[in-house]
């Protein structure tokens, strides 16, 4: 049996008629970019998300790059981020010219710790950005609460947290502007690359959107020196098809989850448990064993995929040498970045897959414990 980590043919095919027919639309009229099917789907996702303003721009990191330059954050601030995170977050943050502060994460989310926060907020802190990793929503309320007492701005990394709840809010609506990537292979994934501020401040939302298009107040007219970060009109089409599905693929995520939950029960596995207030959407489906390349040189040979999200964590890579940054003591995100493995995660996977891949790691892990080895 072959079971790639993501099946995007799967996935595409279910929307390939509607999309090829409303492509056909948009090529008739010829309108590519701040169309009429952007226009729209702005208005779908932020209302999706509990906002009352979103604006598509180009990819998940000019997202936040833009939501961070909108809230005011440049040279000689510092923001606050978690380490375990896709190296795009702190990207982000080093464009603006700030200096991006890396804080440790939670032992059983690996979702940025709010004690980690509050021990790393200066007076030149200028906001906070959780990332609500692999679909597991952060610990909001203490950070809005630490922000609130601080005046410092809230930006929401939910590039892996399309729809996910948080005390039944979505992701992405609780802070000061939650960013979004729609890089192809997230839970609402583009036919390419798209990304998506949501914000319930107007005045904040006027401010992105002069940035994501050259500062245009006018044909002729500039009113702020801005970027080229627009959507453009073929991949909205796409997000709005495949937003309909959304809540019922990621109802067969979290039924894929609880699946691997019970089959790895007992096992040297260790699973990623979202707090009781949240619900998660499992963006990918991360264990953690201590033999991890192992794990997953057996997996391949069954046939199996996976991936690892992240091998090295954010303050350890090349590019952050030269760049001003700090870091607190990080002893869970290097733990995690040298023991997770992520398995096949989509809903078009099939009860006998999930139920192949969980056999094939509890196979190797139970081997490695007849033999004497470290399989946890």
């Amino acid at each position: 049996m072959i079971v790639p980590l993501v099946d995007l043919r799967a996935s595409a095919a279910a929307v390939r008629d509607e999309v090829l027919h409303e492509f056909g639309a948009i090529l008739d009229g010829m309108q590519l970019f701040l169309g009429p099917n952007l226009q729209a789907f702005e208005r779908e996702f932020a209302a999706f998300c509990g906002v009352d303003h979103g604006i598509g721009v180009s990819t998940g990191t000019d997202a936040l790059l833009v939501a961070l330059r909108a809230c005011g954050v440049g040279p000689g601030d510092e923001v606050v981020v978690p380490a375990q995170t896709f190296f795009a977050t702190i990207e982000a943050v080093v464009h603006t010219g700030a200096t991006p502060v890396l804080v440790d994460v939670e032992p059983d989310t690996l979702t940025i710790d709010p004690r980690e926060v509050a021990g790393a907020v200066t007076p030149a802190t200028k906001a906070i950005v959780p990332v609500h990793l692999y679909g597991h929503p952060a610990d909001m309320d203490p950070i809005l609460e630490i922000a609130r007492a601080r005046g410092l701005r809230v930006i929401e990394d939910a590039s892996q947290a399309h729809g996910a709840r948080y005390k039944g809010r979505r992701c992405g609506g609780l802070g000061d502007a939650g960013c979004f990537s729609f890089y192809f292979t997230k839970n609402l994934g583009a036919f390419g690359e798209g990304g998506f501020v949501a914000t319930g401040d107007a005045a904040l939302a006027e401010r992105v959107r002069l940035l994501r298009h050259h500062g245009h107040v006018s044909k002729f007219e500039h009113a702020v020196v801005g970027y080229n970060l627009r959507m453009d009109e073929l991949q909205a089409a796409v997000l709005r098809i495949k937003l309909r599905g959304l809540d019922a693929a990621n109802a067969r995520r979290r039924e894929v989850a609880r699946r691997y939950d019970a089959l790895l029960a007992g096992s040297a596995a260790r699973v990623l448990r979202s707090r009781p207030d949240a619900d998660p959407v499992h963006h990918v489906y991360p264990v953690r064993v201590a033999d991890r390349d192992g794990l997953r040189d057996h997996l391949a040979t069954a046939g199996i995929e996976t991936g690892i999200h992240y091998r090295t964590p954010a303050h350890l890579q090349p590019a952050l040498r030269t760049i001003p940054h700090r870091c607190r003591k990080l002893e869970v995100t290097e733990g995690a970045c040298r023991e997770l493995l992520s398995i096949p995660m989509y809903p078009e996977l099939t009860d006998a897959q999930l139920t192949f891949v969980a056999g094939q790691v509890r196979d190797f892990l139970e081997g490695r414990r007849r033999a004497g080895g470290r399989g946890a």
